[in-house]
């Protein structure tokens, strides 16, 4: 990447925002039109998967570049003891961790969810700058409560700021781009929106443009996409501080999801079977754009799968620092700048531990699905059976083969289970002092 000065990095990173969810995806009554321009300006990966189902997960997928239970995260971390499910490991080297290296200035933006204990804020995980919702989910959008307990920090400081969460993060950031204009030294802006994770909570004036120009939509679903399409308009006024800056021609800008949408809430997970916390393709399927002047062609696409966990070494090798530890993550830069990239031999996996006991379909114990080509094997919940599925045939996970198919099944079930073994070496849980 020499001959030309570093480029900038903007992750964003929605929560729960469903592979349908999106205008060029054809989401039912939803206008999506700044998350359309990152994509008709740079690269769709149509084949672009999250590491789990879940939240906490996710994140530590994309900040590690490895499986999430191989740095302690199976499952959702939670401030209730008795119901949380990782420990992020704090030996585990970091994406901001590589980028300080290659000279980086690093500023964490939005919703954490990796951990409340100090070894685990943000700013002992790489990042210079913390300004977020440390917590694992708002219960409300106005208040930035959870349990009644004030989520919002300024890197070690409880802040109280007035104004709706995805608002405040979207003035942040645009705050941290201009104060940039000029400088000589490149940054990675992690920007993590709570939205459009539950509790649904547009602005009203959303609610009523969405109601308006969509009367037909059930009042569940007017009310998703005014939180939707308020987000949108967050990441397009993002953009343009990039644009009024001029740092837009040397920034890449990654818009993606930490899993599928929750149908509950009414999300829409175009053709896919299922949503959040299910192995079915809707709950790991997600939309994911990557814009980069000048070297990523416009209105370009890739059916490759991809992983979140990927551009953990994509993004070091475009700041130019060597990954010399174990990983998993691949990178996909040749992908990008119109190359290819030879995964054929890749095994794909994902994870999920969860307790609700009231509910008994986890009770403490993890579910998997794995990858190997087309051929896809799952089970969807910890007492489920396993499911096989030829996603080349059948996208829509609709015809079960796993009495018919037993090389697949058996091979398939053999490598689960050396995942497992290798994924119980790393604790999950905080030791007690």
């Amino acid at each position: 990447m020499s001959g030309n000065p570093k480029p900038n990095i903007i992750f964003i990173l929605a929560d729960d925002h469903g592979y349908g969810d999106i205008s060029a995806h054809n989401g039912p009554g939803i206008q999506t039109p700044h998350l359309d321009g990152i994509r008709s300006r740079g690269m769709r990966l149509n084949r672009f998967y999250a590491n789990s189902t879940v939240c906490s997960p996710s994140r530590a997928s994309l900040l590690t570049g490895r499986y999430p239970d191989r740095v302690g995260v199976p499952g959702v971390i939670r401030q209730t003891v008795e119901d949380s499910w990782g420990y992020f490991d704090p030996n585990a080297v970091t994406l901001p961790d590589m980028l300080r290296r290659a000279g980086y200035e690093t500023l964490h933006i939005g919703k954490w969810h990796l951990g409340l204990e100090d070894e685990n804020h943000p700013c002992e995980r790489g990042f210079d700058e913390y300004h977020g919702f440390i917590d694992d989910m708002m219960d409300d959008y106005w208040t930035h409560r959870r349990m009644g307990k004030n989520g919002m920090h300024h890197n070690r400081e409880v802040i109280d700021p007035i104004g709706h969460a995805t608002d405040l993060f979207t003035d942040w950031a645009i705050d941290r781009i201009r104060d940039r204009e000029g400088a000589e030294t490149p940054f990675f802006m992690y920007l993590a929106y709570n939205a459009p994770h539950g509790p649904i909570q547009p602005p009203e004036e959303w609610v009523r443009t969405v109601r308006e120009r969509e009367p037909e939509l059930d009042e569940k679903r007017i009310r998703y996409n005014a939180l939707v399409e308020h987000l949108d308009d967050g990441v397009g006024r993002v953009m343009g501080a990039l644009d009024e800056t001029g740092l837009a021609e040397n920034t890449i800008v990654i818009y993606t999801s930490d899993n599928g949408g929750l149908l509950a809430d009414g999300a829409y997970n175009g053709p896919l079977r299922g949503g959040k916390t299910d192995m079915y393709e809707g709950g790991i399927r997600v939309p994911c754009f990557v814009q980069w002047s000048n070297r990523i062609e416009p209105n370009c696409e890739s059916d490759q799968i991809v992983m979140l966990m990927d551009f953990f070494p994509t993004l070091c090798e475009i700041a130019g620092v060597e990954v010399a530890h174990t990983i998993e993550g691949r990178s996909i830069l040749p992908l990008l700048i119109g190359g290819e990239v030879d995964f054929s031999d890749r095994v794909y996996y994902w994870v999920r531990r969860e307790g609700f006991f009231s509910q008994r379909r986890y009770v403490g114990n993890d579910y998997h699905a794995i990858r190997r080509g087309d051929v896809k094997l799952l089970h969807n919940d910890a007492f489920s059976p396993l499911e096989l599925f030829d996603l080349a045939e059948d996208e829509r996970e609709t015809t079960d083969l796993s009495g018919t198919n037993d090389t697949d099944m058996n091979d398939l079930c053999r490598l689960i289970q050396a995942h497992i073994r290798q994924a119980g070496a790393v604790p999950w849980q905080k030791k007690s002092e």
